[in-house]
């Protein structure tokens, strides 16, 4: 059900063609949405001003949002961030960009890898699945950016900091303890004093330092669950986010009552520290359940500010497994300071509202191809991002002996003794091999105690720390039916046991084991004995004659791995945002350079089939899991399809290389290469899972999937994930070719792929490219492109090029003139691939270069009729409604000097000279001395509507925007100017005005002004013609920006 709309379209128009329509879409992602407009894979945007939820349909849980207000984001409109979990995923936190709230893609990351040790990056039997990043919080205060998350496995809680959220360097603070699905919170009320909010069951919060990097104060337990009267809260409420607005402290919060579904609870509060601030320490929170409906919880309030008023709505996700979980804005109307979300309360899955944030038609049009996923022709052009130029503090790889034997003469086979020598009392000889007369072996007769026998100097002695490896063969004929014999090695006054076993009489048994020296004893000189156990009053019985042979002392292989530089170190190959490593990847091991415009995955280890998860169940990985450099992006509902191509040829055998759709769950399609032949086959792990785990077993072949592939190098791999047609259940498809023409199942659908609620994944299914080795390292597999759609095989549509054909057509028609020089070269390269597609076999093959082009189409066509200005324009604003004013009061006191402006960030178009081209339009600022300050006018080439003669006309030209005073002045120098004192008044020419400071859309430190004028509103209506009315509105006229 609709909601009523929320926000309009205000006076100014902007003239630029609509984007395309193009008939039914193939693929589109939700049957609902008109197939009339175009949308990427993850939009749920309607084209007519709604959209439905949840946004995505992908996996994007644990949202935390800040918003950017226009008079500070550079791009002359409010801007949205929205952080998200990915666990143990590289890069991992991502950030996403919308101006809507409704159609998303991701900026950056906030960090290239979490950590270097083993559990993050799938070294020496460890992982981080179910853990690595988890929930997290995003702030945006006095011009930075902040992210604050909790980490399972990883020394607890970090934050991290930056000036530019999109291509700017992060900094890494460790907090060095954990906070449970923490929120960062600036307490503006209070000057901005930092704090973390935490808690399972209870909200506690620290106070940090201002430079964030210590607690510096304790809040415990602010309130708990029985502090609290709604019946909808729980022991177990969590997932809380801090905000502040209208005189109250607000805190969404998750919970799950018995029997009931996941529904939000908001916490409010005057006092942000409840019972801690509050007469008689008296607890000052209330609870109210405001949104209990089909499990939509757990995330932000975000704001909107429309016409100069703000107005909050809920941003919360909601389990929609096997997708994953997906978020959803929802709005909501208030009532004496509480919302109510939705349609009355009421929203479930496939619910339709009106759009909160208004767009002009044609930026509206590129947002809905803005997308969390991507298809890739892996030709490397993605810009390489400072998030992933970080270097570590690597540490020192210990020393390792070098190998080799360290016994001389341990077979005997000289005949000799020597350099053997005794230990105690008896008789060592050389003698025939009883069961080799050609052989020789040593007999230890006449023991008079335990340690009667053979030993020997251990050659250089030993390595501190370094592991070695012993063994013998020892055999006795006479005495007890069994006897334990053991080899040790004597240093510091004392035998160090190195292994062990027990013998039958008249059998060889084998004796073998390691020792690690240790680091801090004497291990200079080392003697290797051969005993039998020691014991108080022993016996002819303790004390038997035996036969030894074959002993060996040797440094053990050395089997761990230890990170390095390379693996880390920049690889010259830069992947699209939308994908990312199972784990930390291994840089010496993929690259888009090698092969270009090729992927490369070259296996550089082998997989053991001994990891087991980090978090309960203990129970083995699969070797899918286990192994390295596996590259994965999201899957999308209700239908996706990924097509590959790999280069097999250059696989060694015991490889097995293909696609997944993968959790703990998973199903793949792969070649094994056994003995040379290569063979194509399914595979699926299904639960329930077991204890016991055979890898071998449960990565075998299904059968009747298989296919012998002969001298093909070439395979093509198509998985088609079907979430529509089970709930709750992923079926998946595989499909082969080996010309990319003639297709062919692998055997039935594989399935049902569920959710694991044991944790260990905790995430939604994902499209995995992979590539390992079960006996050998070095051999790789190509990959030349990866292929998305949302049509799958068995839908068994005819093939729909009308998007293709239609962006192709509309490509041709812009001109370079247009649009920037970058754009214009993404452009071409991207209208030369699709007018390359000939003969295309699958839907994939059609929409991955259609869509490709249909997005920057329509970003070429937001205000790609705008002109190009010359170097030396002298503009002439005429603007029809929004005034100018001149401040009724002189800022005091006086600067002793006229004040220099500092040169302003270059991506601010408030307050940098000059002519700018922000989200496709043109800008032109001027700045000038002003009384006792400076200030800068900004101008938009634009048309606007005015009533002239009774009638309407529009005049495309410059336009005013907005003046910018620059922060010289302190908000103290300010004191006695309306433009920098928060309330209304009434100029000497009659008209009113109304200043706001420091609220959400001015961020700290500043403040917007608005003047009350008449302005025309204009509207498109679904006929194509334009209406207009005349409206009394509050417009935005000015920004006060104070010094600090």
């Amino acid at each position: 059900m609709r909601r009523p709309k929320l926000s309009r379209l205000a006076g100014v128009i902007t003239t630029a063609a609509a984007i395309f329509a193009t008939g039914a879409l193939a693929g589109d992602p939700a049957a609902a949405l008109d197939p009339d407009v175009v949308r990427s894979f993850t939009s749920t945007d309607g084209g007519d001003g709604t959209f439905s939820v949840p946004l995505l349909n992908s996996d994007v849980p644990d949202v935390s949002v800040a918003m950017v207000p226009a008079a500070e984001s550079g791009e002359g409109r409010d801007v949205y961030y929205m952080l998200s979990t990915t666990m143990h995923l590289s890069p991992g936190a991502p950030i996403m960009k919308s101006y809507d709230m409704v159609n998303w893609e991701t900026v950056t990351y906030v960090y290239d890898r979490l950590s270097m040790g083993d559990a993050s990056s799938l070294r020496n039997g460890q992982n981080s699945y179910g853990a690595g990043q988890w929930a997290g919080s995003l702030r945006y205060h006095d011009g930075r950016f902040y992210v604050a998350f909790n980490t399972n496995n990883i020394d607890g809680a970090y934050i991290y900091w930056t000036d530019d959220i999109e291509d700017g360097a992060w900094t890494k603070i460790a907090l060095g303890r954990g906070f449970h699905d923490l929120s960062l919170f600036f307490d503006e009320a209070d000057g901005g004093t930092p704090y973390i909010f935490h808690g399972g069951g209870t909200t506690s919060a620290v106070r940090l330092s201002d430079d964030l990097t210590k607690v510096v104060a304790e809040y415990p337990d602010i309130v708990t669950y029985r502090d609290l009267a709604d019946p909808g809260i729980t022991p177990a409420y969590e997932g809380q986010q801090v905000f502040w607005f209208d005189g109250y402290y607000y805190i969404p919060t998750i919970t799950w009552p018995p029997g009931g579904n996941r529904q939000v609870v908001l916490l409010r509060s005057k006092e942000l520290l409840g019972r801690y601030t509050a007469a008689g320490g008296a607890n000052t929170y209330e609870a109210r359940t405001v949104l209990a409906s089909d499990g939509f919880a757990q995330g932000s309030l975000v704001p909107v500010t429309t016409d100069g008023e703000t107005s909050w709505h809920g941003f919360f996700f909601r389990d929609t497994y096997p997708i994953g979980r997906i978020p959803a804005l929802i709005p909501a109307t208030w009532s004496d300071g509480w919302p109510t979300f939705g349609d009355a309360g009421r929203v479930t899955r496939g619910s339709e509202f009106e759009q909160l944030i208004e767009l002009p038609a044609d930026l509206a049009a590129a947002q809905r191809l803005k997308s969390v996923v991507a298809s890739d022709d892996f030709s490397n052009d993605a810009p390489h991002r400072a998030f992933r130029d970080i270097e570590w503090d690597l540490p020192d790889v210990p020393e390792a002996p070098a190998p080799g034997e360290r016994l001389v003469n341990g077979d005997f086979e000289t005949g000799s003794l020597a350099p053997w020598k005794l230990q105690y009392t008896a008789a060592l000889d050389v003698v025939a091999d009883p069961a080799d007369a050609a052989g020789h072996v040593l007999s230890v007769s006449g023991r008079v105690n335990n340690g009667s026998g053979p030993g020997q100097a251990v050659e250089g002695g030993l390595m501190r720390s370094a592991t070695y490896e012993g063994s013998m063969r020892v055999r006795y004929d006479e005495g007890p039916e069994s006897m334990t014999f053991i080899l040790g090695l004597s240093y510091g006054g004392r035998i160090n046991q190195v292994a062990a076993a027990t013998a039958k009489r008249g059998e060889w048994v084998t004796v073998a084991g390691r020792l690690t020296a240790p680091a801090d004893a004497d291990i200079a000189s080392a003697t290797l004995v051969v005993e039998t156990p020691w014991a108080p009053n022993q016996t002819p019985a303790d004390q038997v004659d035996y036969l030894v042979d074959d002993l060996s002392f040797a440094p053990a292989a050395v089997t761990q791995q230890f990170p390095t530089e390379a693996e880390y170190a920049y690889n010259g190959s830069d992947l699209d945002l939308a994908w990312e490593w199972n784990h930390n990847p291994d840089n010496r091991h993929w690259s888009l350079t090698e092969r270009p415009g090729w992927l490369r995955l070259t296996n550089g280890s082998v997989v053991t089939g001994k990891a087991t998860y980090s978090k309960a169940p203990q129970t083995e990985l699969a070797y899918l899991e286990e192994a390295r450099n596996t590259l994965s992006q999201r899957t999308f509902g209700p239908k996706s399809s990924a097509e590959v191509a790999l280069d097999i040829s250059a696989m060694s055998d015991g490889d097995v290389a293909g696609i997944a759709t993968y959790a703990r769950s998973f199903a793949y399609a792969a070649v094994k290469r056994v003995e040379g032949h290569n063979t194509l086959g399914v595979v699926q792990r299904l639960q329930p899972f077991s204890d016991a785990f055979d890898q071998d077993a449960a990565e075998a072949f299904v059968p009747g999937s298989t296919v012998q592939l002969g001298d093909s190098a070439v395979v093509h791999l198509k998985a088609d994930a079907d979430f529509a047609s089970k709930p709750g259940q992923l079926w998946v498809q595989f499909l082969y070719s080996l010309d990319g023409q003639n297709w062919a199942p692998l055997g039935a659908p594989a399935g049902p792929l569920v959710q694991d609620w044991s944790l260990s994944h905790f995430m939604g299914y994902r499209f995995g490219i992979f590539n390992y080795a079960l006996a050998q390292a070095g051999g790789h597999v190509d990959v030349d492109h990866y292929l998305l759609s949302g049509t799958l095989t068995a839908d068994a549509k005819a093939l729909d090029r009308s998007l293709l054909d239609a962006s192709i057509g509309e490509a041709q028609g812009i001109r370079e003139a247009q649009i920037d020089a970058e754009l214009w070269a993404e452009l071409q390269a991207a209208l030369t691939a699709a007018q390359a597609v000939s003969g295309p076999s699958t839907q994939n093959q059609i929409d991955a270069p259609a869509y490709r082009l249909a997005a920057l189409v329509a970003q070429a066509k937001v205000g790609a009729t705008d002109p190009t200005p010359t170097p030396t324009p002298t503009p002439t604003p005429t603007p029809t409604a929004t005034p100018t004013p001149t401040p009724t009061a002189t800022p005091t006191p006086l600067p002793s000097s006229s004040p220099t402006p500092t040169p302003p960030a270059p991506v601010d178009i408030y307050v940098t000279p000059g002519f700018h081209r922000v989200n496709g339009r043109t800008w032109y600022t001027s700045c000038e001395p002003y009384s006792q300050t400076w200030r800068c006018r900004t101008e938009i080439w634009a048309t606007t509507v005015a009533q002239v003669g009774g009638a309407f006309a529009s005049t495309t030209g410059w336009t005013f925007n907005n003046l910018t005073y620059l922060p010289l002045l302190t908000r103290q120098q300010w004191a006695g100017n309306p433009l920098g004192n928060a309330g209304s008044w009434t100029s000497a020419d009659g008209r009113q005005w109304r200043t706001e400071c420091d609220t959400a859309a001015t961020g700290r430190g500043g403040c917007r002004s608005y003047i009350r004028a008449d302005v025309v509103t204009s509207k498109k209506g679904k006929d194509g013609a334009w209406t207009h009315r005349i409206t009394t509105e509050w417009v935005f006229n000015n920004i006060v920006r104070f010094a600090r």
